[in-house]
């Protein structure tokens, strides 16, 4: 345990695994608004050995108590021995350091790991400022003997926060897609230019062609479905990046503790499953995450990842679908670039000036690009058929 600056009455205290915290109380600080920061999901990726062991993900979870010893804010912290899995890229950070010889790893990481979801990453009761947040991690970070600590996915009022207390502000783009109130899928395409319609419909069509579409959840999710699942998944990732972060284990264990926030898509060519999208819900929000097929069909995941995620979304009411980092051809498809927020507290000088001169030239390229490409968007104009 750590005591804060004598202007606060909170304390610090850092928990190697989710279960020391228990359920309850870390429920308590992160409510239910996102699936990726509840415990159950947590608590998944820690029991699953997607996180902990070799992983390089090592759960340092960061707890604030008060003076009664009551816990009033968490967050899901992690220290790490390289940048994979973030979604928030400092390799070059690291190299740079690393040349100089500096040593960036270990780094404390403020994140979902592998997810890279918008969402609080300072998890508070009323009363808790994002500055006593900030200095309990600054305090974590050195303790720990981190080089740096970063929150990446933050809110933007975090990031305000954050950057308040003299931490490097990063943008990043996403890709969302928002409902406007459509009660169809043709609803939505009549928002669109009469060239993008066309072009989408001509996609559905030729991905559909002899398959069927389910989405999975709750009881539904059972264990040869995550079997089914798994394979998808390890087809993606082994054609990408060589491995799988989340073990097989891991995906009916998150059945099991949210399957109610799971949405698993699935098409089926006669009966039998041959391509996967998992998904996310909260109260209005579809989160789009990992996906994989056996089969190679034209179009199949722009339906399986955008479209069926629209179909849903409009039935089911939800307000918007995340669909995740990169690849400019979601724009033509309705999700249009979003900004994400990520902020950063290097401990050493020399490399705190490097990267702040680092980020306002990268800030000035992102804003111009997400301004360029949702002026290109396949929305319709005033005027337009």
């Amino acid at each position: 345990m750590w005591r804060m600056a004598d202007s606060t009455s909170l304390s610090v205290k850092v928990y190697p695994r989710i279960a020391d915290i228990g359920q309850a109380v870390w429920g308590s600080c992160a409510g239910t608004d996102n699936p990726f920061l509840s415990y159950g999901f947590l608590s998944a990726l820690e029991d699953s050995g997607s996180v902990g062991g070799r992983s390089g993900w090592h759960p340092r979870y960061a707890v604030l108590e008060d003076e009664a010893g009551e816990v009033v804010a968490v967050a899901p912290s992690y220290a790490k021995t390289h940048s994979q899995g973030e979604y928030v890229f400092d390799h070059s950070w690291a190299n740079a350091f690393e040349q100089a010889e500096g040593r960036y790893y270990p780094k404390l990481q403020i994140a979902a790991p592998f997810s890279p979801v918008p969402g609080p990453r300072l998890l508070r009761r009323a009363g808790v400022s994002v500055a006593a947040m900030a200095q309990a991690l600054e305090a974590l970070a050195e303790e720990l003997g981190c080089s740096s600590t970063h929150v990446t996915f933050c809110t933007e009022e975090e990031w305000r926060g954050l950057g308040a207390e003299g931490w490097l502000q990063r943008l990043g783009m996403q890709y969302h897609w928002d409902n406007q109130d459509y009660t169809n899928f043709d609803g939505f395409l009549e928002a669109l230019s009469s060239r993008k319609r066309k072009a989408i419909k001509r996609e559905r069509r030729e991905a559909q062609d002899g398959l069927t579409f389910r989405a999975l959840s709750g009881a539904e999710l059972t264990p040869e479905v995550w079997r089914q699942f798994y394979r998808f998944y390890t087809a993606t990732t082994d054609r990408k990046w060589n491995g799988a972060y989340l073990t097989p284990e891991f995906f009916p264990l998150l059945g099991e503790r949210i399957g109610e926030n799971v949405v698993l898509m699935f098409a089926y060519r006669d009966g039998q499953p041959i391509a996967g999208a998992l998904n996310l819900r909260s109260a209005d929000v579809l989160y789009g995450r990992n996906w994989g097929c056996v089969e190679d069909v034209p179009f199949l995941h722009f339906e399986l990842c955008y479209y069926q995620a629209i179909d849903y979304a409009i039935a089911h009411g939800l307000k918007r679908v995340e669909a995740g980092a990169q690849g400019e051809h979601k724009v033509q498809r309705g999700y249009l670039p979003q900004p994400t927020y990520s902020a950063h507290f290097i401990r050493h000088p020399g490399l705190r000036n490097a990267v702040a001169e680092f980020l306002e030239a990268e800030t000035a390229q992102l804003q111009g690009l997400m301004a360029e490409m949702r002026e290109e968007g396949p929305y319709r104009k005033v005027g337009e058929g």
